[in-house]
């Protein structure tokens, strides 16, 4: 299992220059549909529910403010450490979700249960650190 720079890492290299929320987007649909598809965590770590969607805490505080990201922000991680399985995830993933904005991308992941269930009763905009697990991602793209 990568883990989530290398991943980021591998996005990054196949996207360019990319805002950090649509970073953000892409790398939750990665893990989503990875857990779908293979039915494994494509990286351990856990999404947050915060206002703009769902975040990885520790990819932002390395993204933490710079609007557009690339691949030399991950110089310490290795995207050969993905193996086939997580690559053809990751790329189906950015064939489908890669032409959509950042704003876009926000918009979907607040319509899905996932982070909507996480956020619960939060009003609009509220900070969170609620986790949405990987047994709501799983559950829910797999009935898509």
């Amino acid at each position: 299992m990568a883990n989530l720079f290398d991943v980021a890492k591998y996005i990054t290299e196949k996207t360019g220059s990319v805002s950090a929320m649509k970073l953000q987007k892409l790398m939750f649909y990665s893990q989503a549909w990875h857990l779908v598809w293979v039915e494994e965590p494509l990286f351990p770590d856990d999404f947050q529910a915060w206002a703009n969607g769902p975040v990885l805490p520790t990819l932002y505080a390395r993204h933490r403010g710079q609007f557009k990201v690339d691949s030399t922000l991950f110089s310490s991680s290795d995207s050969s450490h993905l193996s086939v399985a997580e690559r053809e995830s990751v790329d189906k993933v950015l064939s489908f979700y890669g032409e959509h904005t950042a704003q876009w991308l926000s918009n979907l992941t607040h319509q899905e249960r996932p982070w909507l269930e996480a956020r619960g009763d939060l009003p609009l905009g509220a900070s969170s650190e609620a986790v949405i697990p990987h047994s709501a991602l799983h559950e829910y793209y797999s009935s898509l």
